[in-house]
């Protein structure tokens, strides 16, 4: 025992291994009988990928935050499998792999094509490499691109890690992992669940806390401060709160966040929104003091929350989630910053400076290229996701016009159902007709001869409002019989009160998206004589 001490107080092996075993903890085989997942709950393909590592000769587990779901008896949404073949023996053993990643290299097994789809993401066991083992860069993430190349293991100045390849056994893996409840491995052929740093006990506890030191682990990598954000969020509903040492530096390390390159924060962000929790991640937000200093976007999401507008995107996106219903970023997006395009359209409709206003979708376009510029800028803005923005926005006029074929164009559009659903959610505020929301409904839905249906009621609906027209007093006319006559002029013929043959009266006002009408002119009688002079002479 004195040796033991002395070799502790000079930093010999004996002290680092005991270091080691604290920094690594201890394995623990915990038995189906003890934590009670329910094997129906693991997916099949799932199980079939860790089969044929396993059947390679290879470790393999599910691990991850599906594991804590299946000890809380939920059925995960995603399913990870950690290994100790390479990413490379991994690909080799898939008719469809694919290595993606320099940061950190995983393989993606995908089942499936189109929607149905379904990816089971592979990672290899890492070494937990000391940051003074570590290569050193003299930027970040984003100015040391260059550095980085060749590199397996590297930080920044700071202590961040910023690549990680180093291949290790399952113990040091479980130590690089952020929080307990995600750090255990669990075998579908035995049931055994491999626990390295009592995460069966927190979860039964409901606490969130991180593996080591967080003011560490947060500098080793920042984005683990949203990811205590969204597990605390997603976890809220069942009672899980973050464990006081976890949560105390979150604030303070916030700002590491500045160095994290904005196409990742831009990443995480839609993460935060579209994982089925984002009422609860902008509640959670607000709790821990982070309201503001994410991520500039993520600020105007959170200061706009209480909307109705805005409160009402958030929640169908819950609902969507919950109901296994594809969600798109563009859309939530384009209802959070909604305001500013509605509010940037009207000003350059009115005029803005004293200048003469904008014609309407010259005008809508603009005020959409000001809102990409100030509030998106070059992350995803001039991508798929900002089209898909765009086109949601551009047709919310043309759901005024229903009648002629502007109708049928516009369920052919690619993005119709997210431009309906936005302009139902605008109808659910007040913002557009609930008759209007409706109608489109059931055009949407309807064979031709009920769209056509649909199209009249419109069009007597339109007509319905009897407007007579006020008439001018008229000129004086004279006798002369020698008078020139002016083609177009309306002195062409006397001023009638009749109507013409479409039963309306001449020069009313055409239904709201129709042409105006021709009023119909009678020739003169010719003197000349003739069928077509004789006819017109009677009727005249």
């Amino acid at each position: 025992m004195i040796k033991t001490f002395i070799d502790k107080l000079l930093g010999k092996s004996g002290g680092a291994s005991a270091s080691a075993k604290s920094r690594f903890g201890k394995r623990q085989e915990v038995p189906a009988s003890v934590h009670g997942i329910d094997p129906a709950l693991v997916d099949e393909r799932a199980k079939n990928v860790v089969t044929t590592l396993q059947d390679a000769g290879y470790e393999a587990y599910v691990v991850g935050g599906a594991v804590r779901d299946l000890l809380l008896g939920l059925r995960p949404k995603d399913f990870d499998v950690a290994t100790n073949a390479t990413p490379e023996q991994v690909k080799s053993l898939f008719r469809r792999a694919f290595i993606i990643g320099r940061r950190f290299r995983i393989v993606h097994v995908v089942y499936g094509r189109g929607r149905e789809h379904e990816v089971i993401e592979v990672s290899t066991f890492r070494a937990y490499m000391d940051n003074a083992a570590a290569e050193q860069v003299k930027g970040n993430e984003r100015t040391s691109k260059g550095e980085l190349a060749g590199m397996t293991h590297a930080v920044d100045s700071s202590g961040r890690v910023l690549r990680d390849n180093v291949w290790g056994p399952q113990e040091e893996d479980a130590a690089r992992r952020d929080f307990t409840v995600n750090a255990m491995y669990y075998d579908p052929a035995s049931g055994i669940v491999v626990d390295y740093h009592n995460g069966i006990k927190d979860a039964k506890k409901l606490v969130l806390r991180m593996i080591g030191d967080p003011i560490t682990r947060y500098r080793e990598d920042p984005v683990r401060i949203i990811r205590a954000i969204r597990f605390s969020a997603k976890l809220a509903a069942l009672g899980f709160e973050i464990e006081p040492k976890t949560a105390a530096p979150l604030i303070a390390s916030s700002k590491l966040l500045a160095d994290v390159p904005q196409s990742r924060l831009f990443d995480e962000m839609l993460k935060l929104l579209q994982t089925g929790h984002a009422v609860a991640t902008i509640a959670q937000l607000r709790k821990l003091g982070l309201a503001t200093g994410i991520y500039p976007l993520l600020d105007v999401v959170v200061e706009r929350a209480e909307q109705p507008f805005v409160k009402a995107a958030l929640m169908d996106t819950d609902r969507r989630v919950g109901e296994g219903k594809p969600v798109a970023p563009s859309f939530l997006l384009a209802c959070v910053l909604w305001a500013d395009v509605r509010d940037g359209w009207a000003q350059r409709l009115e005029g803005r400076n004293g200048q003469r206003g904008q014609p309407a979708f010259p005008a809508l376009q603009d005020a959409i290229d000001d809102v990409f510029n100030t509030r998106i800028g070059d992350v995803s803005g001039r991508g798929k996701l900002g089209g898909d923005m765009r086109e949601i926005w551009m047709m919310q006029p043309r759901f005024d016009k229903r009648v002629g074929s502007t109708p049928y164009s516009l369920v052919e559009q690619a993005r119709f159902r997210a431009a309906f659903d936005f302009m139902r959610l605008r109808a659910d505020v007040g913002e557009v007709s609930e008759a209007i929301a409706e109608w489109w409904q059931e055009f949407s839905t309807a064979d031709d001869l009920r769209r056509q249906d649909l199209l009249d009621q419109v069009r007597e609906e339109q007509k319905a409002p009897t407007r007579t027209r006020v008439r001018a007093k008229p000129a004086p006319r004279t006798d002369r019989t020698d008078a020139p006559t002016v083609v177009g002029s309306d002195r062409d013929e006397p001023e009638r009160d009749e109507p013409d043959d479409a039963g309306e009266i001449a020069g009313a006002v055409p239904p709201d998206g129709e042409a105006p009408r021709k009023r119909r002119r009678r020739r003169k009688p010719r003197t000349g004589g003739g069928a077509g002079g004789a006819g017109d002479g009677g009727a005249a």
